[in-house]
């Protein structure tokens, strides 16, 4: 590795302004978000998220960067490689530790390669290479790169998948009701049916960003956030300590949607976003309201989304359900390097497979898109 590289286990050495120089306005990778997942201990080497940023260093400057984890499992990724590493294990191969680029607990595009130049994220791509090699680990992955990230990992090698999520993209709408007159006519009764549900079970919503919502606010969404990993039989990922920092250190990224009734609330979902794109987080509910989930994690979304001219929001992981309610199918990427030749070229035949069918799917769902065509 070169002077010009450095491996950091934190991001505390890293000023915030020239690590946030280089994510172009990307919430979820704020030094204020990535420092707050390790400060809170959510993701750290005791929750098997031990960092090993990779940076690039021009004299003093820091000049490029990659958010780098040596992983001791695949919990909290959203790409899933179970079968991988199951497939290891029964020929008595280490799968773990792997090397992961990923924002934890996160499902959202953006950079993973930060720099400024094709040349730097090229850099980036092929040194993550020589650091697995030389860490011997199993393989290396990099999941929901942007486009520009993404060219750079292919021509460093690395295997190519491919999956769906759902994104509402903003045609300039100037209300709700303008976005509904671009869906077909079943689509735009079934939201309004929706709607009107929720509004006669007597809930109101309320919208606030982390400078606006209060302590109790933040407790109650944390509440509503474990329930939900609970009725899953599942461990929740992030604590109230996690959240009440980015309240504090962005509140100007954080948006709460809470919904109450007789005064008291009974749902509440968070959101990130920036002045380009709302990425849909969390939810949970104390209370079962027909229709409230869709309000509080979509509509709402959409609305303030087309308030604050926000050109995109980000549905989070799977979920077809929200192609009926105007998000449409995105293919996302991940890439991915395995050591061992054998293994590699299965998963790359695995991958040309499934990415065959993925195609198709998105074939599927163009067809039935949820928006109006011609003459109807």
């Amino acid at each position: 590795m070169s002077d010009r590289l450095r491996i950091l286990d934190s991001l505390d050495a890293v000023p915030p302004d020239a690590w946030d120089r280089l994510h172009g306005g990307n919430p979820t990778l704020a030094h204020a978000f990535l420092s707050s997942l390790h400060r809170s201990g959510c993701a750290s080497p005791d929750t098997g998220w031990a960092p090993c940023y990779l940076t690039l260093w021009e004299a003093a400057e820091l000049a490029g960067a990659v958010p780098l984890y040596a992983k001791s499992h695949s919990y909290g990724e959203y790409v899933f490689d179970w079968a991988w590493a199951d497939a290891y294990d029964r020929h008595g191969l280490a799968y773990y530790p792997k090397l992961l680029s990923a924002v934890p607990f996160t499902p959202a595009t953006g950079p993973r390669l930060l720099a400024s130049s094709d040349a730097q994220r090229d850099e980036l791509a092929r040194e993550l290479v020589g650091l697995a090699r030389r860490q011997e680990v199993s393989s290396l992955h990099v999941l929901f790169p942007a486009q520009p990230d993404a060219e750079a990992l292919r021509r460093a090698g690395f295997l190519e998948r491919t999956a769906i999520q759902f994104h509402w993209r903003n045609a300039g709408y100037k209300s709700f009701e303008d976005f509904l007159a671009d869906l077909s006519h079943d689509k735009r009764k079934k939201i309004r049916q929706e709607r009107r549900r929720v509004a006669q079970a007597g809930v109101t919503i309320r919208r606030v960003t982390g400078r606006e919502a209060t302590p109790a606010d933040w407790d109650f969404f944390a509440k509503c956030y474990r329930r939900t990993y609970r009725e899953h039989r599942s461990t929740p990922y992030l604590t109230r300590e996690f959240f009440g920092m980015i309240a504090g250190r962005m509140p100007d990224n954080v948006l709460l949607v809470i919904a109450e009734r007789d005064g008291r609330p009974v749902a509440s979902a968070m959101d990130l976003f920036s002045p380009t794109v709302l990425y849909g987080r969390y939810w949970g509910a104390v209370e079962f309201v027909p229709g409230l989930h869709f309000e509080a994690c979509y509509y709402q979304a959409i609305e303030f989304a087309i308030e604050r001219g926000i050109a995109r929001v980000e549905g989070g992981a799977q979920g077809e359900h929200k192609h009926a309610r105007g998000f449409l199918p995105e293919v996302t990427r991940s890439f991915h390097w395995l050591a061992h030749p054998a293994f590699a070229k299965a998963v790359d035949d695995y991958l040309a497979r499934e990415g065959a069918a993925i195609a198709q799917y998105v074939d599927e769902l163009d067809e039935r898109s949820p928006f109006r065509r011609g003459g109807e």
